[in-house]
């Protein structure tokens, strides 16, 4: 397992503790780190780019010597969350953003496996190789949004 999965397992797991739905979870950059063995940066990278409002979560953060990074899951009904995900797909999407955004949703029981499974076979990039470059991206997002509508 990569580091930014352990990071990620971490805080997920720090969120699930009180098992609701707004959870929120309060950590120490540097504390962190120094407990998974790894450099303060990537407790940020991961912070950036997997507890985003798009998956779900509200990041506030403190600078100083009692500064910390409080994340909070929010919690939205499966119907507003999957307006919430097509509005932010806008116009393209890449194979990689979209199979992530099917992750979250699994992860968050919006989705069960098979429709999981379904919607990642739609996105990869199998079925787009005889698209021309220009307008795959467009084209995945427009039968991705189109596949959410109808859950």
């Amino acid at each position: 397992m990569r580091i930014s999965d352990l990071i990620a397992q971490y805080i997920i797991d720090m969120l699930e503790e009180d098992g609701s739905n707004d959870s929120s979870a309060t950590i120490k950059r540097n504390e962190l780190a120094e407990t998974l063995g790894c450099v303060p940066s990537q407790i940020n990278y991961v912070i950036t780019s997997r507890f985003t409002p798009e998956q779900g979560y509200i990041v506030e953060s403190r600078r100083g010597g009692g500064g910390y990074i409080k994340i909070t899951r929010i919690s939205m009904d499966k119907h507003t969350a999957i307006a919430h995900i097509m509005s932010n797909i806008g116009e393209s999407i890449d194979a990689r953003t979209a199979a992530e955004l099917i992750r979250e949703m699994l992860t968050r029981r919006m989705i069960d496996l098979p429709t999981a499974k379904l919607l990642t076979a739609a996105v990869t990039e199998r079925p787009y190789q005889s698209v021309s470059p220009e307008i795959r991206d467009k084209l995945r997002a427009a039968i991705f949004k189109n596949m959410l509508l109808t859950l």
